[in-house]
């Protein structure tokens, strides 16, 4: 009996699908696979010539970071998720149902701070003080006044935008 070598290179090939066919796939451009991985969501195969090359249950980690992104999650929080999931495998049912209960969770508690911050947006349309120093909304608390005078989150801001210093 003879090995049936051009079977196995079928197998594998199908197997493996480029990145073109998983960007398809999953209803995304190539460069959002590329980001995915180099943000370490996913991971690909190099071919001798450098071509990427992903295992089929890529796309089934691919469906779960387009879920976690439905339900408002930053790609930090699906990172951290998707850290707890095997990364040569499609999660179990059992995983999916941690991950969602997590997921859920998580929802719940932003619900619970948007409607928080539904109400001091009631207040603050209400009180029309329009002061960047009191305002309820905008400075919870005060907290500005302990790092003294002046626009010290605005430039902090800038500063975190574009990694230097905008006022010198």
């Amino acid at each position: 009996m003879g090995c049936n070598h051009g079977f196995m290179a079928t197998a594998v090939s199908k197997s493996l699908l480029p990145i073109g066919e998983i960007a398809g796939r999953a209803g995304l451009s190539v460069p959002t696979v590329r980001y995915y991985e180099s943000r370490k969501l996913i991971t690909s195969e190099r071919t001798a010539g450098n071509k990427r090359l992903f295992r089929r249950y890529t796309l089934r980690r691919l469906a779960i970071i387009a879920a976690g992104q439905r339900v408002g999650l930053t790609l930090a929080e699906i990172g951290d998720a998707l850290a707890e999931l095997p990364l040569d495998r499609a999660p179990s049912q059992e995983q999916w149902h941690r991950l969602s209960t997590q997921w859920a969770g998580l929802v719940a508690a932003r619900i619970r701070r948007l409607e928080k911050l539904q109400g001091s947006l009631d207040d603050c349309i209400g009180c029309g003080c329009l002061s960047l120093k009191k305002c309820h909304l905008f400075n919870p608390g005060d907290e500005a006044a302990a790092e003294g005078p002046g626009s010290r989150w605005i430039r902090r801001s800038l500063d975190d935008d574009d990694g230097g210093d905008t006022w010198g």
